[in-house]
């Protein structure tokens, strides 16, 4: 199947507008575009025949004949995959990204990559016979790994053993017949701020997201930035030890690494060790009647005041923190938004983290520096990967 997109820079603009901005008359695109009533009549036709532009009833009168509103056409639906190392998040949307269904299963964090796939296309399958659709315009996937996104492969992922250069992008265009975009799973949250939270108000902003797999987006000049080779904003594994051999074990086999004193599993450890060393009856009594813990225990302890896991919680913080300090002063964003963190461990976190960024940063980069808590929550995965996705199918050729 053939998808067609914009044919030069203003057909691309104007759906881009269209996505961002909702249903806009001929004037009030006419006068965002800079374009002459009778240029934007040819380019909106143009659209019009290939299906991505639509008529969405009367707009307001400014007097004279009423104007028609114009919006992304409804057969235009994006699919938005966010795939995590226990859970896969499948979401279709409109032209607009706004969500219109959307279907989430756990996987097995070893299930590898070829099964986690099929996994997907069958969650995408459900939601698309849900809305009784039969094409998607093109889908965008987060992974927790590094992405090369030239080639739509993740590279040496820790959080997904067996992943390794696995063609994610390759097997579903080629399954589903659609343009397919991959990338790691910070830089896609981060899209998603941009186009529906918090960072909507932002040029510059940081994505910092934490839980089982750390890494940072960044916004910069209003564009994601990867960096040369996608490798920008990858955070987990700077090293916050002395030297070799300092610190605990990260997955991705050195030690010290800000993942390993940070992430959702270094939570769980230092929530055990509490719990066998009598700091934390809760925890304790937690371990006795399940044999384990969970992040989602150490959240639960949190919220209900146990000293023991809100200073473990808070002492993560502090090294999620240390970090920010740097990234702060280096870039010097217009605000920073922390996602990904397990339900209620959030504003502990974002309490220590404030506190030593404010205290530990100049004036003049945190004089004015919101830091808060992403308000797209777990929806900022899928929304952003159908943004990476509309991205693509707007581009102008």
């Amino acid at each position: 199947m053939t998808f067609v997109g914009p044919e030069n820079a203003e057909q691309a603009r104007l759906l881009r507008l269209l996505r961002d901005d909702g249903p806009r008359s001929r004037v009030e695109l006419g006068d965002a575009l800079g374009l002459s009533r009778a240029r934007l009549t040819a380019e909106v036709d143009r659209l019009a025949a290939q299906g991505l532009v639509e008529t969405a009833g009367p707009a307001a009168s400014r007097g004279g004949r009423r104007s028609s509103l114009l919006r992304v056409a409804a057969q235009v639906r994006f699919a938005g995959v966010a795939i995590g190392p226990a859970e896969v998040d499948v979401a279709l949307t409109d032209g607009e990204l706004t969500v219109l269904a959307r279907r989430r299963e756990p996987v097995g964090p070893r299930l590898g990559p070829e099964a986690t796939i099929a996994r997907t296309l069958e969650l995408l399958g459900k939601v698309r016979a849900e809305l009784g659709l039969g094409r998607l315009s093109g889908v965008g996937v987060g992974l927790p790994a590094p992405v090369s996104f030239r080639d739509g492969v993740p590279v040496s992922p820790p959080a997904l053993p067996g992943w390794h250069g696995f063609g994610v992008r390759d097997v579903l265009a080629a399954e589903l017949g659609c343009p397919v975009l991959v990338d790691n799973d910070a830089n896609v949250m981060a899209l998603g701020e941009q186009h529906a939270g918090t960072g909507r108000a932002f040029d510059d902003f940081l994505y910092l997201k934490l839980g089982t797999a750390i890494g940072c987006g960044m916004v910069l000049g209003g564009t994601l930035h990867r960096g040369a080779t996608s490798g920008a904003g990858g955070i987990a594994h700077l090293r916050l030890g002395e030297g070799d051999g300092d610190g605990p074990l990260c997955g991705c086999g050195e030690s010290g690494c800000l993942e390993a004193y940070c992430g959702d599993d270094a939570l769980v450890r230092e929530a055990m060790a509490a719990a066998e060393a009598g700091r934390s009856p809760a925890l304790a009594a937690r371990v006795a009647e399940a044999g384990g813990l969970t992040v989602a225990d150490v959240a639960r302890a949190t919220t209900a005041g146990d000293p023991a896991a809100q200073a473990l919680v808070r002492g993560a913080a502090r090294q999620v923190a240390h970090v920010l300090v740097g990234l702060v002063n280096f870039v010097n964003p217009g605000i920073v938004i922390i996602g990904g963190t397990a339900p209620g461990v959030g504003p502990t976190m974002l309490a220590e983290i404030r506190s030593v960024v404010y205290r530990r940063s100049p004036p003049l980069a945190t004089g004015s520096l919101p830091i808060v808590l992403s308000d797209l929550g777990d929806r900022a995965g899928v929304v952003g990967a159908a943004r990476l996705a509309s991205d693509h199918v707007f581009a102008a050729p």
